[in-house]
């Protein structure tokens, strides 16, 4: 059980956190001295919020870091709490982009392009070294250049991560527990976004429910319409981040992060009725099981902000800046 289960487990799912924080990392070296003021001055309307957030979110490919980081302007009087719902909504619209790329069954590709990119990060590392007075006018493309090739090796190891983690479907169905699992998520699928937000609470990482849960129904170990279940479970699993970030802070703030659970919670309870048509149309898009997920998963995000955005233009939510 340890070799076939539980070390393929953990090593694959290491190196997609690994890789996961690696890509976060630089790409938020890389645009993040720029974000605190951005998101100030681009929320004046839920709309502008949403359009912003999205695009920042699927650039940074981190949605708890866009949410933690507008709680903290939020409880530093830096942005209103109306201004905030938009950020909100795009933010879980931004972060399908790793789920789709993964979709795209992109494994094969993944150790020649971490060693692609780990050579042009160690060739720009070397000529910042040295300095050459030549190359003064270029130094912010060589930093970009660092930056990006390590976003990129980043998610070579996301892919390697979930191919490590794909090799566990064959052992996982010859396990009792696995099949009673699957035996009880036939009868109801509250089991598979049970399962998807419990997991994704206790590792704090969506990105690697979804990644697994994919990987799983590539080998056809889950059937789809169980994975799109977890993947769903998956988005209230990560507002656990945002809660534990808003602790200690002002009263408006918690109203974000609890605008996050009710923004997710809410879709799941949207959704669930409807996961086999959800099944259906994101199966009229391809037959990769895979990316029928990736699918889903956008859908759900998009669909669900969409709804709420009206909302957020209610007149409520101004008083509310000068209430807390």
């Amino acid at each position: 059980m340890f070799i076939s289960i539980i070390f393929p487990l953990c090593y694959g799912f290491a190196l997609f956190l690994f890789g996961m924080k690696l890509m976060e990392l630089a790409l938020h070296l890389w645009a993040g001295p720029y974000l605190t003021k951005a998101i100030a001055v681009s929320t004046k309307t839920p709309l502008r919020g949403l359009l912003f957030s999205t695009g920042v979110t699927a650039l940074l490919q981190s949605s708890t870091a866009i949410t933690v980081i507008t709680i903290g302007l939020v409880n530093a009087g830096l942005l209103p709490f109306a201004s905030s719902l938009g950020i909100i909504l795009g933010s879980n619209i931004g972060t399908c982009l790793t789920t789709e790329l993964i979709g795209l069954n992109l494994n094969q590709y993944a150790l020649p392009l971490l060693l692609v990119s780990l050579g042009i990060w160690a060739l720009a590392v070397t000529i910042a070294e040295y300095k050459p007075r030549a190359l003064d006018s270029i130094a912010s493309w060589i930093r970009t250049a660092q930056y990006l090739s390590l976003a990129v090796a980043g998610f070579s190891l996301i892919l390697i991560g979930i191919e490590e983690m794909k090799s566990i479907a064959p052992a996982l169905q010859a396990r009792g527990l696995f099949n009673w699992f699957l035996e009880q998520s036939a009868q109801s699928l509250l089991w598979g976004l049970a399962a998807g937000a419990c997991i994704t609470a206790l590792i704090h990482s969506s990105a690697a429910m979804i990644g697994l849960t994919m990987g799983l129904a590539t080998m056809n170990a889950i059937p789809v319409e169980l994975g799109i279940a977890i993947v769903i479970g998956s988005n209230i699993g990560t507002c656990v981040t945002a809660l534990i970030a808003s602790l200690g802070g002002s009263r408006s703030g918690r109203n974000v992060a609890w605008t996050h659970v009710v923004l997710n919670v809410g879709g799941a309870i949207l959704f669930y009725p409807f996961l086999a048509q959800l099944h259906t149309v994101s199966s009229w898009m391809t037959p990769d099981p895979a990316a029928q997920i990736a699918h889903a998963q956008t859908i759900f995000n998009v669909v669900s902000s969409v709804v709420a955005l009206p909302l957020c233009y209610l007149p409520v939510w101004r008083r509310m800046r000068t209430e807390f």
